[in-house]
């Protein structure tokens, strides 16, 4: 049992080290996958590793404004090492001391040669003519052999105890490798799916381009056999014309003896149909209208519960929350009323900077066209699919010269152009661009300061472009939205009485009524097409008719109104005086904005997945 000490030691420090410097943590930071590392050592691992990956599960991390220094402290460990720190002073401190043998701490002069069994004391001649005169006494010795076997049996118990912690930590770190390398294998599998699908989507486009190809050189011949047949009687009619033109010319004699072939080969041209133009048949492709290939399912796969050690006394676990099991929040599928109509749904798109991948998908808008645009933030840029989900092209979110922004959100303008207004920021300004729907810049204009991110709608009746803008601090913030020209004049504000205090994505229904989410009050607040307040609905909760965090917003033919539940993950419909109708999502993440499309299909960018969601039938 010597060495017990040295061994609890060294496993107390192993768990309380950073797996990337190795030493004790310094200032521990927790990723959102319960992974913690020293702040300096993750900070110096973003800058190498971006996007930041858990250097253990390798899960990506979305880091704050504020980057690493912005995640939470994991007050828990650095409590214990705190404490951890201080008994090994107090020990080594103890070590340090001089001994002083059996001297007595009262007495220094008398040496400690009995043991008071009244007081349970070690103590020295004078003490006991002093302060235990008459109580029963022993020998020092005598007594600490009466005593040691019960001392041993007490640390002997504690070693024991201390043991079958330590074997549950060891137990812990087993399942934590075992769910790793699972969660790798996993991963693998779904990579290993997707890349069979590709190839076989690969094999059915060449498929496809080959019919084409043989379908459009079909056409070709048909077009060359119909030009070398008319070559051939063009030869032939010009060349008779062109005799009889020249024997004209060189005497009547000559032209009346061939006058007879010229009748001949006219007479046979003119009694022709004339040609007709080629009636081909160019192939064309129709994309099919179904969801994109499903690769699999993952699946939560029930693992029997870990034994505790017998002797280990039961260590409290915070409770499991129905929303892990879920997948979601708990109250999701609740609210979901039985026997409601569940929409189809095509979703795609994952976090990545490649094409058809996101980061941070923010805003949504479909033109006349069928072409969905999407601001991509984290990766500045536009990107532009079909109504399929099918990658079309993208294009950077330029201000000027080269200079970028982040974009916050995006909509069609009302000139016929079906080009977009882009709202974002760079660090210094933020900025209303307009582009062609090839990402050429049009026009822009400067919305004077940096606020928080803003919304952006166009009223196309008058090509009004309106921009929603929040003012102030955490504590005092101010809300409003802007009324501009395209040329960035400004025609109003709106929205400072009615206590609007961060709106973030805006509207304009069918009626020229102005819509606008407050995700702060959690409110949405509806105005005339002149800016006059009419009335507001929702109000924080996950009932019915309730919102939290509302962000993208936009209405149907009928006049519904139609809000991305972003705190309750979940999208809601509501009719054109803000009654709740139904639900018609409750499985995504964060749900962004929204978007209408002419035909009913309804776009939703998830910002928890970094997907986008293509609704019909809802």
């Amino acid at each position: 049992m010597g060495s017990a000490p040295s061994s609890l030691k060294r496993e107390v420090h192993e768990e309380l080290s950073c797996s990337i410097c190795l030493e004790l943590f310094t200032r521990p930071k927790v990723l959102p996958c319960q992974h913690t590392f020293c702040q300096d050592c993750l900070r110096d691992h973003a800058e190498v590793k971006i996007p930041l990956q858990c250097p253990n599960c390798r899960q990506q991390v979305r880091l704050p404004p504020q980057g690493v220094a912005g995640l939470p402290d994991n007050h828990i460990v650095a409590n214990m090492i705190e404490k951890l720190q201080k008994q090994e002073k107090h020990l080594e401190e103890i070590r340090e001391q001089p001994q002083s043998g059996n001297r007595c701490s009262f007495h220094p002069s008398e040496e400690v040669k009995l043991y008071c069994k009244q007081c349970n004391v070690p103590v020295c001649t004078e003490c006991c003519e002093e302060g235990h005169d008459g109580h029963p006494t022993t020998g020092l010795k005598k007594a600490a052999q009466e005593r040691s076997s019960t001392v041993q049996a007490l640390i002997n118990e504690g070693r024991n105890i201390v043991e079958n912690y330590l074997s549950f930590l060891r137990s812990l770190r087993e399942e934590e490798k075992t769910l790793n390398e699972k969660k790798q294998q996993t991963d693998s599998i779904i990579i290993q799916a997707y890349n069979q699908m590709v190839l076989k989507l690969r094999k059915r486009k060449d498929h496809l381009l080959s019919k084409s190809g043989e379908n459009h050189t079909k056409n070709l011949h048909r077009i060359q056999t119909d030009r070398d047949r008319v070559l051939e009687d063009l030869n032939e009619l010009s060349a008779a014309c062109d005799r009889a033109e020249q024997e004209l010319q060189q005497g009547w004699g000559e032209f009346l003896s061939q006058q007879t072939a010229l009748i001949e080969v006219v007479g046979k041209y003119s009694g022709k149909a004339a040609p007709t133009p080629v009636q081909t048949q160019p192939a064309v492709f129709e994309p099919t209208d179904t969801p994109v290939p499903v690769l699999g399912h993952v699946r939560v796969q029930s693992l029997p519960s870990a034994p505790i050690p017998a002797a280990t006394a039961p260590i409290p676990a915070k409770p499991a929350s129905s929303n892990v099991a879920a997948g979601g929040r708990g109250h999701q599928h609740g609210n979901q009323r039985q026997g409601e109509h569940q929409p189809q749904k095509v979703t795609f798109g994952e976090r990545g900077s490649g094409t058809g991948q996101f980061w941070d998908p923010v805003g949504v808008t479909v033109s006349d066209e069928g072409e969905m645009f999407v601001a991509d933030r984290g990766n500045q840029r536009i990107q532009v699919f079909t109504l399929q989900g099918t990658f079309v092209r993208h294009f950077p979110t330029i201000v000027s010269g080269k200079e970028k922004m982040y974009p916050w959100d995006v909509a069609m303008d009302g000139e016929g152009n079906l080009w977009p207004w882009v709202v974002g920021g760079t660090k210094s300004a933020d900025f209303a661009v307009q582009y062609n729907k090839h990402g050429r810049v049009l026009r822009t204009f400067d919305l004077q300061q940096t606020v928080w991110d803003r919304g952006v709608a166009v009223d196309t009746r008058n090509n009004h472009i309106l921009i929603t803008q929040t003012t102030g601090d955490l504590k005092n913030k101010h809300g409003e939205f802007l009324v501009f020209r395209p040329d960035g004049t400004l025609v109003r504000t709106v929205g400072q009485q009615q206590g609007v205090k961060h709106p973030r994505y805006i509207t304009v229904d069918g009626e020229g009524n102005i819509l606008v989410a407050d995700i702060w009050t959690h409110f949405v607040f509806v105005y005339s097409k002149d800016g006059q307040f009419l009335f507001q609905f929702g109000g924080k909760g996950s009932g019915e008719g309730q919102l939290k965090q509302p962000n993208g917003i936009c209405t149907d033919r009928a006049g519904n109104i139609i809000v991305a539940d972003c705190g309750n993950s979940r999208v809601e419909m509501f009719d054109k005086t803000g009654k709740f109708l139904k639900h018609i999502s409750t499985d995504m993440r964060s749900p962004r904005a929204v978007a209408m499309v002419r035909d009913g299909q309804l776009v939703v960018t998830d910002h928890g997945k970094d997907s986008v969601s293509i609704f019909q039938n809802f």
